[in-house]
């Protein structure tokens, strides 16, 4: 079997940044270790570049169970951008919170290996061992604020419900091997279309694989450990856990989904239309109810899991093109997402600086204290939820159409209902900030220049997508598995 170095190159150039990070933690003096976000930041700008040089190739190696695709190559270099975000807004929190900067960098950009080695898996073996690589590192993270009781928490709580789904989708994955005597994602679903003979026991494997990931993108009713785990976790890790991991997750269970399992999915259709109804109304209806910043974002992102759950609800094992518009939707939502979440978790960095505090009363009047602050906030809050003519309008646009194509109304009607709770509690944090008073006289809030840069970016990419949404739907449309 020959192997195609240059197909794996960012993966490869990836993990000798991570040696390069372990290194400079390891033999640096302590005034020097701040030299581990540069040399991460660079290295995860260097595999992006290598990403965008593989762009418009097509490449498979290792008998086919890693490929270079255009699906693969846009969610890689989604991932590397989420990250570089991620570390931009976690620079000056790292400092202010004392954590280790080698091990935080290092953690990272093995959670961000796995998420590239995904991109590109064509089989449940590197799936799965992708996960791992994207969970593992992710659970350490969550708990890295050591001498924090709630931090301590939220990674044993994240570590227990993990390593469960983690149990329950490798059974399910080894009754597809069991059946169908191959773990490559098109030959299973080759075998399966010829021999229906297996068609229950392999819709049973397909329970347990939803499930498995279910917890990955913290679909209802596996997403009880969201809200705790982001609490107690730095911020920084909230935003990771929220964007890129929640990404990988999709970006698995799409292509298993659609190319190993195309051929049920009259089968697990229905099922999972009303996890993602159940999804988005569990998050929305809770979030209603948080007094706390980031868990009103935790169950936030719940119920947006549910919006980009609903084209896998309305998949066919007949209409090609059905199913390429439902996942160019899912393509599109994802994307969005991805900046929508960062930025509005780069804002809440941001507000909660030297005792600006999480709580929604802490945004009492912020827009007097910073009003570019209050603006992106607004800008942020307004496209999750929809509002024209943001970023978030388009992502749902494009959910809402694949569904309306399908014939299911009443998917519909549960995301419009949906939708209209989701601004009420948006609604209520951007009410506090440009009319309530603050209980209390707050300082101005200062925002570090490189906080402030990833605010900028990230607000401007969500306003000029929302107006040209075609930007982001060509490019998903290009990048399908069709």
């Amino acid at each position: 079997m020959q192997i195609d170095y240059v197909a794996l190159g960012p993966e490869l150039l990836l993990t000798g940044v991570i040696c390069a990070v372990l290194l400079i933690d390891l033999f640096l003096p302590p005034e020097r270790k701040w030299l581990a976000m540069p040399a991460a930041f660079v290295g995860v700008l260097s595999t992006l570049g290598f990403v965008l040089f593989l762009a418009g190739e097509a490449r498979s190696t290792l008998d086919g169970m890693f490929v270079v695709d255009p699906f693969s190559v846009l969610f890689k270099a989604v991932f590397c951008v989420a990250t570089l975000i991620v570390f931009v807004i976690s620079h000056d929190y790292l400092q202010e919170d004392d954590i280790h900067q080698g091990e935080y960098y290092t953690l990272m950009l093995c959670s961000l290996l796995g998420m590239l080695v995904i991109a590109s898996s064509r089989d449940l073996i590197p799936i799965f061992v992708a996960l791992e690589l994207i969970s593992v590192p992710a659970f350490v993270l969550a708990g890295l604020r050591k001498k924090d009781l709630k931090s301590n928490e939220a990674a044993l709580k994240f570590f227990l419900f993990g390593v469960l789904s983690t149990a329950v989708m490798l059974y399910g994955m080894s009754l597809v091997y069991g059946i169908t005597g191959t773990t490559n994602l098109t030959r299973i679903g080759l075998v399966l279309s010829a021999q229906p003979v297996f068609r229950s026991i392999a819709v049973l494997s397909v329970f347990f694989i939803i499930v498995g990931f279910g917890f990955k993108v913290s679909a209802f009713p596996f997403q009880w450990w969201v809200p705790d785990t982001y609490e107690g976790s730095p911020v920084p890790v909230a935003a990771f856990l929220s964007v890129a991991s929640k990404t990988a997750g999709f970006v698995g269970l799409l292509q298993i989904m659609y190319i190993a399992f195309g051929g049920l999915a009259d089968v697990w259709r229905p099922f999972i239309a009303i996890v993602a109804v159940l999804t988005m109304t569990f998050g929305n209806l809770v979030a209603m109810q948080q007094k706390h910043l980031i868990r009103l974002l935790a169950y936030s992102s719940i119920g947006q899991a549910g919006y980009i759950l609903l084209p896998l609800g309305v998949a066919s094992a007949t209409d090609a093109d059905l199913n390429q518009q439902a996942f160019v939707a899912a393509i599109v939502y994802l994307l969005i997402y991805a900046f929508m979440e960062t930025g509005v978790f780069a804002v809440a960095i941001a507000a909660g600086r030297r005792g600006g505090g999480y709580l929604v009363d802490d945004y009492s009047g912020l827009a007097t204290r910073s009003p570019g602050l209050a603006l992106a906030m607004t800008i942020f809050l307004f496209s999750l939820a929809g509002v024209p003519p943001l970023a978030g309008w388009a992502a749902k646009l494009f959910v809402f159409l694949a569904v309306i194509k399908a014939g299911s109304v009443w998917l519909a009607v549960a995301m419009a209902v949906n939708t209209v709770i989701a601004l009420y509690y948006y609604a209520s944090v951007v009410k506090r900030m440009w009319i309530d008073k603050p209980a209390t006289e707050r300082p101005k809030v200062q925002i570090p220049a490189l906080l402030g840069t990833a605010i900028t970016l990230t607000a401007v990419i969500v306003v000029i997508v929302g107006i040209f949404p075609d930007l982001f739907g060509q490019l998903a449309t290009l990048s399908t598995l069709f």
